[in-house]
């Protein structure tokens, strides 16, 4: 029995068409509980105050980008260990970098397939 339905999912995104397309395609791989933030601001907002098992946040947003976002993720005690993976337009070696430097777990580059989504998430999550 797979665990994916009882997870709860926060994705991060200030654009509503790939919001979608990211709630989307982790519906189809099999997550149920699904919530949305439309940039970093409110994405660490929902983080602190809600249960979050996993956050799939974009990288380019007004405000708290993907990395800063992850920063403040990462110095809030109940939020530090939440797998994050971003997802990133941007070829940029040097922006995965340093989110990796506040414990990044996972990315996938946009355009992305569903497929490179799950092979993305199933590095950070046991059983997809």
């Amino acid at each position: 029995m797979s665990i994916l339905p009882q997870l709860k999912v926060l994705v991060v995104d200030d654009t509503a068409t790939s919001r979608m397309l990211v709630i989307d395609a982790l519906q189809e791989i099999g997550f149920r509980q699904i919530a949305f933030a439309r940039d970093g601001v409110e994405g660490l907002k929902a983080a602190m105050n809600s249960k979050v098992h996993l956050i799939v946040s974009d990288y380019e947003m007004p405000g708290l980008d993907g990395v800063s976002f992850l920063k403040k993720l990462r110095e809030y005690q109940p939020t530090r260990h939440i797998p994050f993976i971003m997802v990133t337009g941007r070829g940029d070696r040097a922006v995965i970098e340093r989110a990796r430097q506040f414990g990044l777990n996972n990315f996938v580059p946009k355009p992305f397939t569903t497929a490179s989504l799950k092979a993305s998430l199933a590095a950070v999550i046991r059983g997809i």
